[in-house]
């Protein structure tokens, strides 16, 4: 990531309300410290792409607007070759990508700061989909923007034996981000609501119940400062075959692969049905769902990084008033 990041800087150029960014700012929150830098950086953002639910060029509507999974919204009928909402090519969306891609490394290194300074807010992007849906690419071309010692990232996959004498939400509970930073969950909670619903890992009464559960703990996440920006990645079952074919034929894909994805390909249905079953369940007005085409690559990676984007703007961020007499610091260093 850090690699991503210096050669962002060289070549540079999520529905949750404001109401819950502007309940959890706390000391370092935007308002009472954005100051200058925080105009400047205003000024930019509509300079670039319109304020907070605005349109960015190529862009229709807001990404927060046509991404977001829509009451009823059904899955049999999603088109997911299409670009929702951008009317641009692949090199605009690239270009968009890049062309944002200070202002998101700014923005990250503010909420950075706030959280060193004790504020309390934090970003959870969470990437859930099908193997190849292209969550890795995400963390490494879009999380990959950004400075990585304020990003905290976790993949989650079979359960250890600890983690299953816990509850489900144990080992989610302690890899959700500190304050300041962007957590990144590959892969999520919702695995134990979409495998263990396929594959009968757990009775129907206690799978059940999950629902509600993740509902509620996730309302306690956003309540405590952290946006959640929850991303559903759906690539169709024919680029899913694709690119497992491509990992099969290219030396350098070979560790992609992995028996298991044939196993789950052939529970396709079962696997759409579950995921019917979690955007109806969870998507809820605090933790809404994103929906995101992912046959174009490049889409959902422009689609993820505006949904980011948007949630770092909505706190509205500043930087941290210094903490002691700046006048006197500069006396005593010229005296050194």
């Amino acid at each position: 990531m850090a690699a991503a990041k210096k050669k962002s800087h060289k070549s540079s150029g999520t529905k949750t309300s404001g109401k819950h960014s502007g309940k959890h700012g706390g000391k370092h929150g935007g308002g009472k410290h954005s100051g200058k830098g925080s105009s400047a950086t205003s000024g930019a953002s509509a300079k670039r792409s319109g304020a907070a639910g605005g349109t960015a060029p190529d862009w229709d509507a807001p990404p927060t607007e046509v991404l977001r999974a829509p009451s009823g919204f059904d899955l049999a009928a999603f088109d997911r070759h299409s670009t929702p909402g951008f009317s641009g090519d692949k090199a605009a969306g690239e270009a968009l990508v890049a062309h944002h891609a200070d202002e998101l490394s700014d923005l990250q290194e503010r909420l950075f700061a706030e959280g060193r300074s004790g504020g309390s807010r934090s970003v959870l992007l969470v990437l859930q989909g099908m193997d190849t849906s292209g969550k890795g690419g995400i963390v490494r071309h879009v999380v990959g923007l950004v400075d990585p010692q304020g990003v905290a990232h976790r993949s989650f996959g079979v359960p250890t034996p600890e983690e299953l004498r816990h509850h489900f939400l144990w080992r989610i509970r302690r890899a959700l981000p500190r304050p300041g930073h962007i957590g990144v969950f590959d892969r999520s909670h919702y695995e134990d609501v979409l495998v263990a619903r396929v594959d009968s890992l757990v009775p129907d009464d206690v799978l059940e119940k999950r629902y509600d559960e993740i509902n509620r703990f996730e309302e306690k996440v956003v309540s405590s400062g952290t946006t959640i920006v929850k991303v559903a990645l759906l690539v169709s079952f024919e680029e899913q075959r694709a690119r497992l074919g491509e990992r099969l034929e290219r030396p350098d894909k070979f560790w992609k692969y992995n028996p298991s994805d044939v196993d789950s390909r052939s529970k396709w249905p079962a696997y759409q049905d579950a995921y019917q079953t979690v955007l109806d369940r969870t998507n809820t007005e605090i933790a809404p769902w994103h929906v995101i085409p992912a046959d174009r690559k490049w889409f959902a990676r422009l689609a993820v990084s505006e949904l980011l984007l948007d949630a770092l703007r909505r706190f509205d961020l500043g930087w941290p008033p210094a903490d002691f007499d700046v006048e006197v610091e500069k006396r005593r260093l010229a005296a050194t």
